[in-house]
């Protein structure tokens, strides 16, 4: 007799993005003539920058002539992308890493998810920001770490709260942790760690023989100059992380699918017995055993972000989203909502007071507008919304005329 993994039966009922596409599809089958603007999922809008999409064109072209075509790829990526990657993301910073502590995947999703594959699955004490984004929680409850969910949290997770008392950045457990989720710029909050609440972070990991799994995955947005844009700015934080980062809102990959993970060759974890394994090995076993690598037209589209002119590029694509979000920051202000985020990030975290799918249900059929409920993120996300800078200024604009007038009309 097959038999399932049941943990799978211990998950919610849906996955949160799927909740708000059959909404949003009842909504829209029921009224064909009121065209709906999403701010909800972060998927971007902006078509890939010239010289991405020259360079993409290029890998192509090279595909259809034998003298260069390629088949497999090295699983871990092609060197030149690895090593533009660690001069301007790492070394221009002052990062201890190297080109082959650089993992090249097809998304930082698919990196969140997978790199617990190589921890135990018994006896792992977990700390998980709430509200987060649910691919943490969601693939470690698949693994079996987290037990049953009661009242809306699983019972072997130390949920690290967010709330409005702390910024949404949130505390040092008091307790020990073994395996250690943060996420800056926040995805739901758009909240930011500074250098200092990082490097309490980085002391804490090393003080219990624990390990970060630090998702920067909007670190481009970053504006503000005292804000770290990679955990290895903190010394030592090579010894206790492993960070992760995608080209999807960075340079608008989200439908080309590219991304990479950091991790670092000083980084030890530890068998039942006490002895310590490098999990830079591990992690490179498990990737060779289960990819084959993204492919080399997009890897050549992501090593031209790295050029002078791709890195204008980038800075006007994800200048142009932080305008949308400055805008809907204000609107929203100016309605009385108190609001964090959209100044070193793309989403705008909304204080509503109020049950998050309700005010949900009352932008999508009063407005026409989709944003994302808070509850959807974790028990702390009650009371907010999240809404997304990826769209068109024309779009954002209509949105938020169409939000004030219902918010009003209330």
């Amino acid at each position: 007799m097959i038999r399932i993994n049941e943990n799978y039966l211990k998950l919610k009922a849906s996955y949160l993005f799927s909740d708000i596409a059959k909404r949003v599809g009842a909504y829209t089958a029921a009224n064909p003539d009121k065209p709906v603007i999403r701010l909800g999922i972060g998927d971007v809008t902006e078509p890939l920058a010239p010289s991405v999409l020259k360079a993409f064109h290029a890998g192509v072209d090279e595909m259809a002539v034998r003298a260069t075509f390629k088949g497999y790829g090295p699983e871990q990526g092609y060197a030149f992308l690895r090593e533009a990657i660690a001069a301007h993301d790492y070394a221009a910073r002052g990062c201890p890493i190297a080109a082959d502590e650089i993992f090249v995947s097809d998304g930082s999703k698919c990196d969140c998810g997978n790199i617990q594959e190589i921890f135990a699955t018994e006896g792992l004490k977990l700390a998980i920001p709430d509200p987060v984004y649910p691919v943490y929680v969601d693939t470690n409850v698949m693994a079996g770490r987290t037990g049953t969910n009661l009242d809306g949290r699983y019972q072997c997770i130390t949920y690290l709260d967010c709330t409005p008392a702390n910024g949404y950045v949130p505390a040092i457990p008091s307790g020990a942790s073994d395996l250690i989720y943060l996420c800056f710029p926040n995805n739901p909050t758009g909240a930011v760690a500074t250098r200092e609440q990082l490097a309490a972070w980085v002391a804490y990991a090393k003080a219990n023989k624990a390990l970060i799994l630090f998702d920067s995955a909007y670190e481009a947005y970053i504006r503000d100059p005292k804000i770290p844009h990679s955990i290895y700015e903190i010394p030592g934080a090579d010894e206790v992380a492993i960070e992760f980062r995608s080209f999807s809102k960075t340079a608008g990959f989200t439908g080309t699918r590219c991304a990479y993970t950091v991790v670092p060759k000083k980084l030890q974890a530890y068998d039942a017995a006490g002895n310590a394994h490098g999990v830079h090995a591990l992690w490179n076993r498990r990737h060779t055993t289960k990819f084959n690598g993204v492919s080399y037209p997009v890897q050549k589209a992501a090593a031209a972000i790295y050029t002078p002119e791709g890195q204008a590029e980038v800075k006007a694509m994800t200048d142009f989203y932080l305008a949308n979000a400055a805008l809907i920051r204000k609107a929203m202000n100016d309605l009385g909502f108190s609001t964090v985020g959209g100044d070193n990030a793309p989403y705008i975290w909304v204080n509503t007071g109020t049950d998050s799918w309700a005010f949900f249900d009352k932008l999508l059929n009063e407005a026409q507008v989709v944003c994302t409920p808070g509850a959807g993120f974790g028990k702390c996300g009650e009371g907010h919304v999240r809404i997304s800078a990826f769209n068109s200024r024309e779009n954002v604009e209509k949105a938020l005329v169409r939000i004030a007038a219902a918010l009003k009309k209330a």
